[in-house]
């Protein structure tokens, strides 16, 4: 039996609920507040990549970076099959080194939750400075604090998607699954039941989650060195539209970084 990482197009379609063109409207909106507008972007731990074929429609030249092969083949095939042009990188996001540098890096979708340790965490945040153009920005979304730590979660653990007549029913997460207050990882159990042209098919499987709070962050960047902080909001929203970390309506941690 496969895990929901090994199927990337069902994975894609889990996460389908998502405005990619709407987010990266915001991307790039943060980075014109700072006074640039990125020629090159590179999206690490990308999986089927949305973000880095959504800069890459807009003509931005734009690298896809997953560890995993079948990310990597299906992230290749979508980006041809809607006719734009994607690098597409099997690499370790702890260990990448692509001899260049990108004036806009970007993780999305809570993926430094797969860096188990605080040593994974500040090897990768080296690898990031070292491949930031300067003036470039690092982008980092994270979830929110209180989704692990408070009575409240932002989001849902539970929800319905459909796209070209398939639905799918998502469940990241059961009550059972629990953070344990030791290492900060839990065995998130995820259920994804897809139904279309009359059949349903059900993927089960058990994904380590590793949670970050947004004091080990900021250790994390102090120890990594050539990286600081500008700015932090709590959902996709730029100008007016900016929702602060502490906002009862924040759902998301997404920190901006610069080079040193």
């Amino acid at each position: 039996m496969s895990g929901i990482y090994d199927d990337p197009w069902a994975y894609d379609l889990a996460c389908s609920f998502r405005d990619v063109p709407a987010e990266v409207d915001v991307l790039l909106a943060w980075c014109a507040e700072r006074g640039a507008a990125p020629a090159t972007v590179l999206e690490l731990a990308a999986g089927p990549a949305e973000h880095a074929r959504e800069f890459a429609r807009r003509g931005v030249a734009a690298t896809a970076l997953d560890l995993n092969p079948r990310m990597c083949a299906y992230a290749a095939r979508e980006a041809e099959r809607g006719g734009v042009e994607l690098e597409v990188v099997q690499d370790d996001m702890t260990r990448f080194a692509l001899g260049r540098r990108f004036d806009l890096v970007v993780t999305m979708l809570d993926s430094t939750s797969h860096l188990m340790t605080l040593d994974a965490f500040v090897a990768h945040l080296r690898r990031v400075a070292a491949h930031l153009a300067p003036g470039g920005l690092y982008i980092v979304e994270m979830s929110h604090p209180r989704d692990r730590l408070g009575d409240e979660p932002s989001v849902s653990t539970g929800w319905t998607v459909e796209r070209d007549g398939v639905q799918a029913g998502v469940r990241w997460g059961e009550p059972s699954d629990r953070l344990d207050p030791v290492t900060q990882i839990s065995d998130d159990h995820v259920t994804l039941t897809i139904t279309g042209d009359g059949a349903t098919r059900v993927i089960r499987d058990v994904v380590p989650y590793r949670f970050w709070s947004a004091t080990e962050l900021d250790a994390a960047l102090r120890l990594a060195g050539g990286l600081e902080a500008v700015a932090q909001y709590g959902d996709f929203g730029a100008g007016e539209g900016a929702v602060a970390l502490t906002d009862p309506e924040a759902w998301r941690m997404i920190t901006l970084l610069r080079p040193r």
